[in-house]
């Protein structure tokens, strides 16, 4: 027997999926900057080539792939940045006191010791 579940985080074809307690942290951050949308994308940095950028921004380029994650939440994704981060999870986890993003990239073969870069293969 085979049994599917069904994320609606994630939809057949989207390059990447929020975990349901990142999609509230985004939520929560938006409704404190109306009219904005969350970009990712990605600059090179750091000792293994690339850092993730998240940025409330007005508007998504034109060129920007866009992932609806819920009714309230929509992801652009920089166009540079979609093959760097194809099938990647992303996550907010609480650690002690402190909350963070956490990227779960299948791509990545390499990341700096204190974790502000990655490399891909």
């Amino acid at each position: 027997m085979h049994v599917e579940t069904f994320t609606p985080t994630a939809r057949q074809g989207d390059p990447i999926r929020l975990t349901q307690t990142a999609i509230d942290y985004f939520e929560s951050m938006l409704a404190k900057q109306p009219g904005k949308v969350l970009r990712l994308s990605t600059k090179v940095s750091g000792c293994s080539g690339y850092a993730y950028v998240l940025d409330f921004v007005p508007q998504a380029a034109d060129s920007d792939t866009q992932v609806r994650a819920s009714d309230n939440l929509t992801i652009c994704i920089d166009q540079k940045a979609l093959s760097l981060v194809q099938d990647t999870e992303i996550d907010y986890v609480k650690e002690g006191l402190n909350g963070l993003v956490k990227f779960n990239n299948p791509n990545v073969v390499a990341e700096c010791g204190c974790g502000e870069s990655f490399n891909v293969g």
